[in-house]
């Protein structure tokens, strides 16, 4: 191994001379590179390799690549390039193969090989880099795409990109995103054919290329991919995302209405079809023989007339396909554009009045999903339409009346408007809903009566909350209330709270450390504040608190500490003894 390494270390030498003759590295430095490339070359000649090894060696060599690439920017010395830059990329690149040989299942090294080869490697090395990862990882269609677009856009080769799709089609039959790629392709490659004919023809040269037949120039390639995949890959969201790309080659006109016209055929029955027909229509230039607006307001009329288009084609599709898909389609499309800013009064009253006819039809057909529901309520309420947002509101709780997150909306809305009826319509939505859910409503509730009620009632509904409230959801509301009383009525309204709610299980350290940080903030506060909570039993951190107290307050009694000890250790049990013995003594050797 020693001669491999030793041969492999000579083999450098001419370009480390030519480094050091140019000036590009000191003595010093080449020295360095030559002991630091000895230690890469024993780890990748050893006999059990390892991937970390071959990375680090290519690593190296990127960087001292880079490293001389910026010092003949700085010198501005650009000769000798093949005995040097090129010496080294040839033996990253053999490195790279022996890891990929090793390897093979790697994608990422692939990936680390083909990023190398695209930044210095020529494009001939590539394309066989391309080529034996294919032949390995032949399964992935992502790669067989990436390969593609280099050869299309990189090496300007249509017909290499045109062989690697079709060998990829033969791998994977019914792959979308190969179709997709593929008839994009082609287009791309009937675009450039069209540039270079007008090239041509303005510098008046007569050039015969069959490339040129005017089939190929109007995209007849990329309308065959068409005909193929639509016949194997069904479903309209395909043909959408096929009409998408045709609808970005202006040229391709006679295909876009060909593809439009298929969709509208073939997949009636869909809901994608009928929302992308109507959506089409905002493209859609207003005809020439419709009134002309004033100036000031033609933006905004003309905007309007389209969403009118497209609000006729949506009553169609409802009438036509009554569909809860449908409809979702409908309303997300008047919520789109009710959300849509706009300075013109007009329009915004027309969008607010479409958005509203179409959610009454549909509530009364019960056609749409709560989530809609929420997503119109929280709509209306951004833009403060109080009273249409409480007319969706009642309706999502008379269809949902066991979802907690419809009452809070509704619930939001009474609020916002400042309705008498809050607290019965609490008190109506409880009697709804399951237990387990309504501890967000608890807390809305105290929120709002601590805002608008007075502090005798605001503490009822905490009281009364507890009463309802039970398991883990009690701990956060107990939590509420103490902090609460203290902004309501200081440290001694929370010592009386904190008194009724101690032995209430389950219990919570955070409501233990937050009647501490009560007590600390009294004026001559001492250590005896613990006291007040030591009794439970559960919880080692504030026994360690307790102690650290002890010993760190300014009237602290550090002899206390082996008293507070003893009595942790008669409370605590099991693994919380173990683990307050544990960092007691890490605190005693200075640890904590």
């Amino acid at each position: 191994m020693a001669e491999i390494i030793q041969e492999r270390i000579e083999d450098r030498l001419p370009e480390l001379e030519q480094l050091e003759r140019i000036g590009l590295f000191s003595h010093a430095e080449i020295k360095a590179i030559i002991k630091k490339a000895s230690d890469l070359e024993y780890k990748i000649q050893r006999r059990t390799l390892f991937k970390e090894d071959f990375i680090n060696y290519v690593q190296y060599e990127i960087n001292l690549l880079e490293l001389i690439q910026r010092r003949r920017t700085r010198i501005g010395y650009s000769f000798k390039k093949d005995e040097i830059e090129n010496s080294i990329v040839h033996r990253v690149q053999g490195v790279f193969q022996r890891a990929s040989a090793k390897w093979k299942d790697d994608v990422q090294l692939w990936l680390s090989y083909v990023v190398f080869c695209k930044k210095w490697a020529t494009k001939t090395q590539l394309s066989k880099v391309f080529s034996a990862m294919l032949a390995i990882h032949s399964n992935k269609p992502a790669l067989w795409i990436m390969a593609a677009k280099w050869e299309m856009e990189d090496r300007l080769s249509s017909e290499s990109a045109r062989q690697l799709f079709l060998r990829a089609l033969r791998f994977h039959p019914e792959c979308a995103k190969l179709y997709k790629e593929y008839f994009r392709m082609e287009l791309m490659h009937a675009e450039k054919l069209r540039k270079e004919k007008e090239e041509f023809e303005k510098a008046s040269m007569d050039v015969e290329h069959p490339d040129y037949s005017e089939e190929i120039l109007k995209g007849e390639l990329a309308r065959i991919i068409y005909k193929n995949s639509v016949s194997i890959i069904k479903g309209a969201e395909f043909h959408v995302s096929l009409l998408s790309i045709a609808q970005l080659f202006d040229f391709a006109k006679d295909l876009q209405k060909e593809i439009y016209d298929d969709l509208q055929t073939l997949h009636t029955d869909d809901p994608l079809t009928w929302d992308y027909v109507a959506r089409r229509e905002l493209e859609i230039e207003s005809q020439t023989g419709e009134e002309q607006p004033t100036m000031k307001q033609a933006k905004a009329v003309e905007v309007g007339r389209k969403e009118e288009r497209c609000c006729a084609v949506y009553e169609e599709a409802v009438k036509t396909l009554p569909t809860e898909a449908m409809w979702k389609c409908y309303i997300t499309f008047c919520l789109e554009r009710f959300t849509k800013k706009s300075n013109s009064g007009f329009l915004r009253g027309k969008r607010l009045e479409r958005t509203m006819t179409s959610f009454r039809k549909a509530h009364e057909l019960k056609l749409l999903s709560e989530c809609q529901y929420k997503q119109l309520i929280v709509s209306l309420l951004c833009h403060k339409f109080l009273r249409e947002a409480l007319e969706v509101a009642v309706a999502g709780t008379e269809l949902f009346r066991d979802s907690g997150t419809m009452w809070q909306l509704k619930l939001r809305v009474l609020i916002e408007s400042k309705s008498p009826d809050i607290a019965m319509l609490f008190e109506e939505a409880f009697v709804h809903l399951k237990p387990q859910v309504c501890l967000p409503l608890w807390i809305s509730w105290a929120e709002w009566s601590e805002g608008a009620k007075s502090q005798e009632d605001t503490e009822a509904v905490f009281k009364k909350a507890l009463l309802a409230v039970i398991g883990a959801d009690s701990v956060t509301l107990k939590n509420k209330y103490l902090d609460w009383a203290y902004r309501s009525g200081g440290y001694r309204k929370a010592r009386a709270v904190f008194k009724s709610l101690q032995e209430s299980r389950p219990f919570s350290v955070d409501f233990f450390r937050k009647m501490i940080q009560f007590e600390k903030e009294l004026p001559n506060n001492t250590p005896v504040s613990y006291l007040i909570v030591c009794f439970v039993f559960f919880f080692k951190d504030l026994w360690m608190d307790y102690m650290k107290e002890e010993l760190n307050h300014p009237l602290g009694r550090p002899e206390n500490c082996g008293q507070i000890y003893w009595r942790a250790m008669k409370m605590l049990q099991g693994e919380s003894a173990e683990a307050f013995v544990a960092k007691h003594a890490m605190h005693q050797t200075g640890h904590l």
